[in-house]
């Protein structure tokens, strides 16, 4: 895993992984006071998601351009 991205991406990437961190944490409150399996199945995937985020930002580096694909930050 080399870098492959800037600070900029890294600071992109780390907003948008505590943001989808966050999501996850209240949608999982939303899902334990509705009592909705589906629900915990999104704020799992929203925390997962965010988490690696958090990962790419902390290693600058991106999985989407380790692949080939061009990114805009």
């Amino acid at each position: 895993m080399q870098c492959n991205i800037d600070s900029n991406g890294a600071r992109m990437r780390l907003v948008w992984g505590i943001g989808a961190c966050a999501a996850g944490v209240i949608l999982g409150g939303l899902a334990l006071w509705a009592g909705t399996w589906w629900l915990w199945l999104i704020a799992a995937g929203c925390v997962g998601a965010g988490g690696f985020a958090i990962f790419e930002s902390r290693k600058k580096w991106c999985v989407l351009r380790a692949m080939g694909i061009k990114t805009s930050i």
